[in-house]
């Protein structure tokens, strides 16, 4: 038998899939002067894209390309780093802050790292802007199985994003349309998610910290932002 194709946006090819996400994967970043100079790069990279991947790319860089730079740099900061539904760290939706969480980092940098893929200092490998890089650059097969597995986490804050009218959301509503639609048993994991947050620590152990995102050997340095992914 014949193994299964994966499935792709209608329309869509392998390539453009990997282009969106590049470009999603950069949106996703802390933005700086260097993101602001790709626009003309970025806006090349989108305007091929099928509709439902080049719309709402698009109406991100129009914010990006309208608003001034210490503005995006404090919402990016507000939005994902002092929110914690709107977190971009994909195991703490799955494990929360417990132990299990940190086990589930350490695979996610053994799998970048048998494709070849070196995270720089202060890079989590959770991070979503991480796992698209992989995803589009690394190895898509087994990064469309990340985005899959975390597809709860996903899209919980596509819709926390969305609720709050952030100028993010519609890279999230990218990435979500790059992916299968979403099945009843997502579904039913999502509005679980929504209902009861992350797992928490068992009775008796102590968590990384009630404002951890990660354990201590994935915290960035002090005075990076936990968000700032280039």
């Amino acid at each position: 038998m014949s193994p299964r194709p994966r499935w792709r946006q209608p329309g869509s090819t392998p390539a453009q899939l990997a282009t969106a996400r590049q470009v999603a994967s950069l949106l996703l970043g802390y933005p700086d002067e260097e993101l602001l100079g790709r626009l003309p790069l970025l806006r090349a990279a989108t305007a091929p894209l099928p509709a439902p991947l080049a719309g709402p790319l698009g109406r991100f860089l129009d914010h990006l390309e309208t608003t001034p730079l210490p503005e995006l740099q404090a919402a990016y900061v507000e939005t994902f780093d002092l929110r914690r539904r709107c977190s971009l760290y994909l195991t703490y939706y799955a494990h929360g802050d417990t132990r299990k969480r940190g086990m589930a980092l350490l695979q996610f940098k053994h799998l970048y790292a048998r494709a070849g893929l070196q995270l720089t200092d202060g890079e989590l490998p959770d991070h979503l802007a991480v796992v698209l890089e992989f995803t589009a650059t690394g190895d898509a097969s087994r990064g469309e199985r990340l985005l899959t597995e975390h597809r709860a986490g996903l899209e919980l804050i596509r819709l926390a994003l969305e609720e709050r009218g952030s100028p993010w959301a519609p890279v999230l509503q990218a990435v979500s349309a790059t992916l299968p639609p979403v099945e009843a048993a997502d579904r039913a994991a999502i509005a679980r998610l929504a209902r009861e947050g992350p797992p928490t620590e068992e009775v008796g152990l102590d968590p990384y910290g009630s404002d951890a995102f990660a354990p201590p050997e994935y915290m960035p340095t002090p005075g990076q932002s936990a968000g700032a992914v280039r």
